[in-house]
């Protein structure tokens, strides 16, 4: 079950000019299953409330007026309930507030680059950085965006990956400190320093 209210959801996908075969179609055909969030077979659950829901229904519009294309989506879905239909843009450009803010909902917008270091520049500018993933079959190219990207976390060819021992938190504005793995103990310790004159040095 999906309500696309995470941190980390993949609502920004970059895709490379030269790309074929990505269609958004099959997205207008999915019946979606949208009801309460603790029934069986439910895919699609409800905003938080009504604030977040009016939220997500402005951003949408303002992603409409300020030119991107609406793939799919858009609209309340269902008459009862916080439900927003999955909604795709195409044609984003990075000024757009769709691709600047956090928008919590079930909003994707696929924006176009040409090159890996254009890529990074352009996922770098924001003040967020707490997950980011590439999909590549090079390993120099994992291995770059993996160094350039500023997020607290990067996932190759998979995403929102997590486990007990891998550290999660963000650069930025996404948060500061870790939790999990090792690093995650860190933040429940206090740092005690000793220092004691020692009279005469016998070594």
């Amino acid at each position: 079950m999906r309500n696309w209210q995470i941190l980390t959801e993949e609502s920004t996908f970059r895709l490379k000019q030269t790309a074929r075969g990505v269609s958004v179609a099959k997205y207008r055909k999915q019946e979606l299953r949208g009801r309460h969030p603790l029934t069986e077979n439910t895919d699609h659950g409800p905003q938080i409330d009504e604030e977040q829901f009016t939220k997500i229904l402005g951003l949408i519009d303002s992603g409409v007026k300020q030119g991107a294309r609406l793939a799919c989506g858009g609209k309340r879905f269902g008459q009862k309930g916080f439900f927003v239909e999955p909604t795709v843009f195409t044609d984003v450009t990075d000024d757009m507030r769709i691709a600047r803010e956090e928008i919590f909902g079930p909003v994707q917008q696929i924006l176009k680059f040409k090159t890996l270091d254009e890529v990074i520049d352009r996922a770098n500018d924001t003040q967020y950085g707490l997950g980011s993933g590439v999909v590549t079959n090079d390993l120099n190219t994992a291995l770059l965006f993996s160094q350039g990207v500023k997020a607290g976390s990067v996932w190759v060819n998979c995403y929102d990956h997590t486990t007990s021992q891998t550290p999660f938190g963000g650069f930025k504005m996404s948060g500061q400190g870790r939790e999990l793995g090792e690093e995650g103990l860190h933040e429940y310790l206090e740092v005690k320093t000793v220092t004691i004159r020692i009279p005469q040095k016998n070594s």
